[in-house]
């Protein structure tokens, strides 16, 4: 490669139709690298507890699709309150989008799944067969007793790791207790006694886990990812990247420790950076759409350089602006702050929603078959279906009453409505209307209803009509 500035840092195109090789990084320790296990691990623990936690005897986060309840910490949500699934979506959105901005693709080397359970697996690899050039060598041997052993180890273990990553995806659905309580004896043999949707579920986030993880791995970042393929476009000048720096790298060369050739750069063609990287790249050829920034390159070529006795920092973490064109990245750039403010305007929004959310709520929908009749008392009526739906996580009892208004009463077939948490509730009632008090046409009414002790109190309003009596 020519030691020859360019203008800009090179973007490689990846040959999706080449062969895929088996990759084998090579595990290393270093300032990024500590950071990077401890996020990852960090993550797959919170993600491995979080359906343990309980809150008011219930579990803390259930998302209990069947029943289409949704509960977070206290709060119900049910399938009519989507719109807060849709704003979260857009606030991990913009919150991708401004991190990308800023660093590149962090969050697919220090916090996405795939690159969890990728490093998790390759690691069980590690520890039964060895270090990357064992387990090349391994690879390359004919079938034996040993290699057969190891090789059911490796398989055995990963099962079980994908069995508690799908028990754990299902747990959030279908709850803990009804997936981990739920066992019958066959013979001696505690058998768990699911039902046909849970078995499907466990089959299938198991089967996905052990295929990305033990198979597909770099190859989901690769070719099926979509984010490595816009990259690109959220990246500017002052993006921070994992980058070499050409001009003091370049030539390559191998040379006697302690020695600094004139005619060679910095890089001593040692391959540790290519030894490390989980996709298999070489960070010297520029920025690639397989890099996920785990920074592991710089943990390496830094090791070595401290080997040797050159200068840390052949490749780091910079910027365009600061690699090519020898300027003073800026901090935060426009698309920064625009991300920013998005998600300020976004995280705002929700949390006003939540707080002011009344976890009760009523819905009135008129009798279709007959808009109004006139009894034998010769009143005016008018029939609703008044729904209830108790959002809240403790059981409350609720009662309907009508806005004072002159020549109306409301008729119940009960005054109280005990509901359970959760629970939804279809009631029938009468509004009567005073044909002499009553005006003509269409008149707005309101029903309350409230809580015992008042604490939840809704109201929502329908029209009363004298017409089609």
């Amino acid at each position: 490669m020519s030691a020859q500035q360019p203008s800009r840092i090179p973007v490689i195109e990846v040959d999706l139709n080449a062969t895929k090789k088996r990759i084998h990084p090579r595990f290393i320790t270093g300032f990024y690298q500590n950071i990077r296990v401890i996020s990852m691990y960090a993550f797959l623990a919170l993600f491995l507890i979080l359906p343990w936690l309980r809150y008011n005897g219930r579990q803390a986060i259930w998302f209990d699709v069947p029943s289409q309840h949704y509960y977070i910490f206290g709060m119900t949500f049910l399938t009519q309150d989507f719109y807060y699934i849709a704003a979260f979506a857009l606030i991990a959105a913009f919150a991708l989008f401004m991190v990308t901005v800023y660093a590149g693709r962090v969050w697919c080397g220090y916090a996405c799944p795939q690159t969890i359970w990728t490093h998790m697996f390759q690691y069980v690899e590690k520890m039964v067969i060895g270090d990357r050039n064992k387990r090349i060598k391994f690879d390359k041997q004919p079938m034996s007793v040993s290699k057969a052993f190891k090789r059911s180890l490796v398989y055995f273990v990963w099962f079980v790791f994908s069995m508690i990553t799908a028990t754990t995806f299902v747990s959030y659905v279908s709850g803990t207790d009804a997936l981990y309580q739920s066992w019958q004896m066959i013979g001696f043999i505690p058998f768990p006694d699911w039902s046909t949707w849970i078995w499907v579920s466990v089959f299938i986030f198991a089967f996905s886990t052990y295929v990305n993880a033990g198979y597909m791995r770099e190859q989901m970042c690769v070719q099926i990812c979509p984010y490595g393929r816009f990259q690109s476009v959220m990246f500017d000048k002052d993006t921070l990247i994992v980058s070499y720096d050409y001009e003091r790298g370049e030539p390559r060369g191998a040379r006697k420790k302690g020695t600094n050739p004139d005619d060679l750069g910095d890089c001593i063609e040692c391959q540790m950076c290519v030894q490390v990287c989980p996709t298999g790249i070489d960070i010297r050829d520029g920025l690639q759409v397989a890099c996920i920034q785990c920074a592991a390159c710089v943990d390496a070529c830094n090791e070595v350089m401290d080997k040797v006795g050159y200068p840390r920092g052949l490749i780091r973490y910079t910027t365009e602006r600061q690699l090519v064109e020898k300027e003073k990245s800026r901090v935060f750039s426009p698309r920064f702050f625009a991300y920013l403010a998005l998600l300020t305007v976004l995280c705002g929004g929700v949390i006003y929603a939540l707080t002011d959310r009344m976890p009760l709520e009523i819905d009135i929908r008129r009798d279709r078959n007959q808009l109004s009749s006139l009894n034998t008392q010769g009143m005016i009526e008018n029939s609703y279906i008044v729904k209830l739906t108790n959002k809240t996580q403790d059981e409350h009892t609720y009662t309907i009453t009508l806005a004072p208004k002159d020549g109306l009463s409301l008729h119940l077939t009960f005054n109280d409505v005990p509901l359970d948490p959760g629970e939804s509730f279809n009631m029938s009632v009468s509004i009567y209307g005073d044909p002499k008090v009553v005006d003509e046409g269409r008149t707005l009414v309101t029903l309350n209803v409230v809580s015992e002790g008042g604490k939840y109190k809704v109201s929502k309003q329908n029209v009363f009509t004298t017409q089609g009596q």
